[in-house]
C-alpha cells in the first residue's frame, strides 16, 4: 500500500516501543484497543465494555465527548442543547466532497462543500474527519492509559484493505493528533487473521470477509513457509452495515407511510440486532407527525431488504477469487470480521458465496484489534512473527493523451513492485513533459485518483515521435511509490517521491498538532492521576495487610495516626487531585514509619539469626539479605 510517510525500521520501531504498545481497531461504528498478555491478545475492557463506540459528541462548552455518552445524542445532527454529534466519521476520512456524493445524504450532519476535501460543520467551525477520528483515537489512548497507569505512544492501526493512499495517510495523521507513534496500518483482514492464529499454520489460503459498519473488505490471504501474502483484495469502502440499517430503515417507513428517516435508522439497527437471535420482532415507528405504526418484522423480511447489498459484496468475493487465482473449493477456510456479519442473514449469504460454512471462533467485533495486537508486539520485538507482503489495492498509472491512464503496475500486485514504459512527444520541438500520476482502475482521468504531477524539462526539440522518455514506476515494501522520467537522447531525468494528499497540507497538519499541545496538560494529569491512583491502592493494601499481620506491633498512638491517614488516603482517592493523592501517600508513609521501622529490624534479626559475620556478609554481597 501507498504512504506518505515511510514505514519506521525495526530499530526506529523499538525505540518508539519504549512504552506499551496496543493494537487499534478504529472502526466505522465502535473502535476498540486491544494488548498481548502472556502471549495472547486481550482487548481492554469485558465484552460490549470493550467497544467504544466511534461517536464524538462537541458541546459548546467546549468539552469533547467519545463514546457511549455521545452516542446518546447520535440519532440526529444536534444532540444535547447546543452541540453536534458527529458517527461513521470513518466513512469520511480521506475522502473529497465528490468522492461522498452519493452517501452525503444519509449523514446525520451537516457537510462543507470544499475544493480539497470534505468538512463537517460543528456548530462554528469547520473539523475535517482527521480531527475528528483524532478524538476518537485519543480517547482509546487514555484508556489504554488508565489500564496500565503508565503511558501508551505506540500504536498499531488496522485499516481496510481497499482503503486508498489518501484515506491511509489520513488515518496515519489521525493517529498523529492523538499523540500516537503510529508503527504501521496494518490491513484488517490480515489482522483478523493473525489473531485465528493462522500464521501458525504451515500452510493455507484463506478468505476474509470483513463487513463492518461502513466498509466491505474481502482479501484472499495464502501462508506458505511463513511468508503471510495478500493474494488479493477487493471490496467497498462505502458499503457496510450501517447501508443495511438505511435500507431496512426505507422498507420499515414505506410500510409506516412515511416518517422520521434518522429515526427509523435506529430502529431499524435496533431490529436487525433483534433479528440475531429471532425469527421475528415487533418494531415501531415515527411518523413525521408524531404518530406511530407498530409493525412485526421478520428475518426472511430482513433477508430480501439486504439482498442487493449482499449481492455486491459477493460480485467482490468471486473477483478477488479470480485475482487470486483460486476457486472457493480451494480454500482452507473463510473468516468472518466485523461487527455486521453476527447476523444470521449475513453468515447465510457468505457460506452460499464460499459453499461453506464460515469461521466464526473468534469475536468478529474484536478480532481485528486483537491481530493488530499481536502485530504491535512483534513490531517491538517482544515475539517473533511471520513476514507480511501486502499488495497494491488499486493500479497505478500515468496519464497520456486524451486524458487516457496508462497503467503501469496492476492492482494486487505484490510489494515491493516495479515497471518501466516508454513515451513519446506528441508534438514538434516539444521540450518537456507535464507527467500526471493517478491510482484507479478506470481507464480514463476523471475516473481515477490524482496523486502527483511533476515535470520533466531539458528534453532536445525533436520531430514527433522521435524522443524517447522512459517513465519507472517503483513501489519499495513499505509502501512508498517513486516515480522517475529519463529521455535517452538528453539524458535529462526528473523524479517525485508520491506524497497522496487527502485535502490537508503538512503546514495544516503541523497546525492541527500545534494546537493539540492545549490537551497536553489535561493529558498529562489525566496521566498523573492513573499513576497515584495505582500507588495508592498498592500502599493501602500493603499498609492495611500488615497492619492486621503485625498488629502487636502497633502502639496506640501510632495506630491512631496511621488509620486517619488510611482514610484520608481512601477519601482523597475518590477525587482527581492526583497531588492531592500523592500528599496523601506521603502522608501516610510518615505516619505509618514507626510501625515500618519495628517490623524491618525484626525481619533483619531474624534474617541474621544463627549466622555468623561472614555468612551475613556474603548474604548481602550476593543480594539474597535485603
Amino acid at each position: 500500500m501507498l504512504m506518505q510517510i515511510a514505514e519506521p525500521g525495526q530499530s526506529q520501531i523499538k525505540e518508539a516501543c519504549k512504552t506499551r504498545v496496543v493494537g487499534i481497531d478504529l472502526g466505522t461504528t465502535n473502535s476498540l484497543v486491544a494488548y498481548v498478555r502472556d502471549g495472547a491478545p486481550v482487548a481492554i475492557g469485558e465484552g460490549q465494555d470493550a467497544l467504544v463506540p466511534s461517536v464524538v459528541r462537541y458541546d459548546v462548552d467546549g468539552r469533547v465527548v467519545v463514546g457511549r455518552a455521545a452516542m446518546a445524542s447520535a440519532n440526529g445532527a444536534s444532540g444535547a442543547a447546543g452541540s453536534t454529534t458527529i458517527s461513521s466519521v470513518k466513512r469520511l476520512v480521506g475522502r473529497s466532497t465528490g468522492d461522498i456524493s452519493a452517501i452525503r445524504g444519509m449523514l446525520p450532519y451537516k457537510l462543507i462543500d470544499d475544493d480539497r476535501m470534505v468538512k463537517v460543520a460543528v456548530g462554528e467551525r469547520q473539523l475535517t474527519p482527521v480531527e475528528i477520528s483524532a478524538e476518537i483515537l485519543r480517547e482509546l489512548k487514555r484508556r489504554a492509559e488508565a489500564f496500565f497507569g503508565e503511558p501508551v505512544d505506540s500504536a498499531v492501526i488496522t485499516v481496510p484493505a481497499y482503503f486508498d493512499d489518501a484515506q491511509r495517510q489520513a488515518t496515519r495523521d489521525a493517529g498523529r493528533l492523538a499523540g500516537l507513534e503510529v508503527l504501521r496500518l496494518l490491513a484488517e483482514p490480515t489482522a483478523a487473521a493473525l489473531a485465528y492464529g493462522i500464521d501458525k499454520q504451515i500452510a493455507g489460503t484463506y478468505a476474509v470477509y470483513d463487513l463492518g459498519g461502513g466498509t466491505f473488505d474481502i482479501s484472499i490471504l495464502k501462508l506458505v513457509d511463513g511468508v503471510f501474502e495478500v493474494k488479493a483484495t477487493g471490496g467497498d469502502s462505502a458499503l457496510g452495515g450501517d447501508d443495511i440499517d438505511r435500507a431496512l430503515a426505507a422498507y420499515l417507513l414505506a410500510q409506516a407511510g412515511g416518517g422520521d428517516i434518522n429515526h427509523a435508522v435506529n430502529v431499524a439497527r435496533a431490529a436487525k440486532e433483534a433479528l440475531s437471535a429471532a425469527d421475528s420482532t415487533s418494531v415501531t415507528v415515527q411518523s413525521a407527525a408524531g404518530a406511530t405504526t407498530t409493525l412485526t418484522l421478520t428475518r426472511a423480511q430482513l433477508a430480501d431488504v439486504a439482498a442487493p447489498l449482499l449481492a455486491t459484496t459477493a460480485k467482490a468475493c468471486r473477483r478477488a477469487l479470480r485475482d487470486a487465482e483460486t476457486t472457493a473449493d480451494a480454500l482452507d477456510g473463510v473468516i468472518l470480521v466485523g461487527g455486521s456479519t453476527r447476523s444470521p442473514v449475513v453468515r447465510a449469504a457468505v457460506a452460499d458465496i464460499f459453499g461453506r460454512e464460515p469461521l466464526a471462533d473468534v469475536d468478529p467485533d474484536q478480532v481485528v484489534a486483537l491481530g493488530a495486537a499481536l502485530q504491535a508486539e512483534m513490531l517491538a520485538g517482544h515475539s517473533e512473527g511471520v513476514v507480511l507482503l501486502d499488495v497494491i489495492p488499486l493500479s497505478l498509472g500515468i496519464e497520456t493523451m486524451g486524458g487516457v491512464v496508462e497503467k503501469l503496475i496492476h492492482r494486487n500486485t505484490t510489494m515491493p513492485a516495479g515497471a518501466t514504459q516508454q513515451f513519446t512527444t506528441y508534438a514538434d520541438n516539444q521540450t518537456g513533459f507535464d507527467l500526471h500520476v493517478l491510482q484507479g482502475e478506470r481507464e480514463t482521468v476523471d475516473g481515477c485518483r490524482s496523486l502527483a504531477r511533476f515535470k520533466l524539462s531539458g528534453v532536445p526539440p525533436m520531430v514527433a515521435g522521435m524522443a524517447r522518455v522512459d517513465i519507472t514506476f517503483q513501489v519499495d515494501a513499505n509502501g512508498i511509490l517513486t516515480v522517475k522520467a529519463h529521455e535517452q537522447t538528453s539524458g535529462v531525468e526528473a523524479s517525485v517521491d508520491v506524497k497522496p494528499t487527502y485535502g490537508l497540507t503538512d503546514e495544516e497538519v503541523e497546525r492541527m498538532l500545534v494546537e493539540s499541545f492545549e490537551f497536553a496538560e489535561d493529558d498529562l494529569r489525566r496521566r498523573n492521576l492513573a499513576t497515584e491512583r495505582i500507588e495508592a491502592k498498592r500502599i493501602l493494601a500493603a499498609t492495611q495487610t500488615a497492619m492486621v499481620g503485625d498488629a502487636a506491633l502497633l502502639t496506640a498512638e501510632v495506630k491512631v495516626a496511621t488509620d486517619a491517614a488510611i482514610a484520608a488516603l481512601q477519601a482523597t482517592l475518590a477525587g482527581d487531585n492526583y497531588l492531592a493523592i500523592r500528599a496523601a501517600i506521603e502522608a501516610l508513609d510518615h505516619a505509618s514509619k514507626p510501625f515500618a521501622e519495628i517490623r524491618m529490624n525484626l525481619a533483619i534479626a531474624k534474617a541474621m539469626a544463627g549466622k555468623r559475620v561472614e555468612e551475613v556478609e556474603e548474604g548481602y554481597a550476593e543480594g539474597h539479605i535485603r
